[in-house]
């Protein structure tokens, strides 16, 4: 599996159970890994892969599953780079560095965008005018998808009687998604990852009164305000550091604001995603801080006992993988689950190629 994320490509090698033969992590924080070190590190894998799977941020409306790559599809993804600037190259460029390196393998594209191809028009549009939304065709599109994926089907296995699913994918980049059944009905993610939750470096939702406003009176430039909003906002703009487990070890002002607003939208969020789903039977946490922090899981449950959430503080402190920390008086499942995207792409990639 390539999994080329905003800051590294993670390469593994799974057997036909998913287990994990191999993995090499590369660095590379906003900056495309080179082929040379993609094939430096495929050069160690023990066997030879039957199929690679990519995952790929941006599908558009055009791909709504995965699909194996040929010329034409790559070119098409590529006409969507305008969508993920950020992010797209940095998948292509994985895609173009793995095909040199094992030109015989058979390729196959798995999009983040996909799982929320289900979304309902009410949770898919914006209330913008018609002109605008036909021609550029503007949607929410939500991200995280593989994720959201993957853990919503985990639960399924913890919790079979789950049917209201609310996922929280809390990384570097952090959404929610609210599962029925196993369909994306809404996300906080839209036609950009920047709509959404307070994020390590990304602001979240923001007014965009309020960036006309800025963009005026600073006179900032559209690259300006995009990489203060990709690069500079977020925690590190509230507390000069993008990393929770730093965030949660001091204590002063900047920090505790920090983590005062991050829990602020969560908790929000998991509300709104609650409500999409007209009741919740199952929350999950998942992500490096959702299943790195004890802190911002107490903290978000304490915060949601109007639901019916309630966790049981010593399985939340020494959670170790897959864990129920639903507390005795909880209504739902609470669960910690590995966000396993490289487990979601194999089967993915299985499926197209047979």
């Amino acid at each position: 599996m390539a999994n080329a994320g905003s800051s590294s490509v993670k390469l593994s090698l799974l057997d036909g159970d998913d287990t994990e033969l191999w993995r090499r992590d590369l660095d590379a924080p906003r900056s495309v890994v080179g082929p040379g070190a993609v094939a430096q590190a495929l050069a160690e894998l023990p066997e030879a892969p039957e199929a690679v799977g990519h995952r790929i941020v941006h599908g558009g409306a055009r791909f709504r599953s995965a699909v194996r790559l040929d010329a034409e599809v790559l070119s098409a993804l590529r006409d969507l780079t305008v969508l993920a600037p950020l992010h797209q190259p940095k998948s292509l460029a994985a895609v173009e560095a793995v095909s040199q390196a094992l030109p015989d393998v058979p390729e196959v594209a798995c999009f983040d965008t996909a799982f929320h191809a289900s979304l309902p028009p009410a949770a898919a549009t914006y209330a913008l005018p018609r002109e605008w939304r036909e021609r550029y065709r503007v949607r929410r599109f939500g991200f995280h998808g593989l994720s959201h994926a993957y853990a919503a089907g985990r639960v399924l296995q913890l919790a079979p009687d789950a049917h209201r699913i609310v996922t929280c994918h809390l990384g570097a980049g952090a959404s929610l998604c609210a599962v029925l059944d196993g369909r994306s009905i809404d996300t906080t993610m839209g036609f950009t990852p920047l709509e959404g939750l307070v994020m390590a470096t990304r602001s979240g939702s923001v007014d965009p009164g309020l960036l006309l406003w800025l963009q005026e009176q600073a006179a900032l430039t559209p690259q300006r305000m995009a990489d203060a909003l990709e690069h500079e906002s977020g925690l590190v703009g509230l507390a000069g550091t993008p990393d929770m487990r730093e965030l949660a070890g001091r204590d002063d002002p900047d920090a505790r604001l920090a983590f005062d607003v991050y829990l602020h939208h969560l908790r929000a969020g998991i509300g709104a995603m609650a409500a999409a789903l007209d009741g919740l039977d199952a929350l999950v946490f998942t992500g490096g801080v959702g299943e790195g922090s004890a802190r911002v899981r107490q903290v978000a449950c304490e915060g949601l006992s109007h639901l019916g959430v309630d966790i049981d503080g010593r399985r939340n402190e020494a959670v170790h993988g897959d864990t129920d920390i639903t507390g005795a008086t909880s209504r739902i499942a609470v669960l910690v689950i590995r966000a396993r995207e490289d487990v979601e792409i194999a089967r993915q990639a299985r499926a197209v190629v047979g």
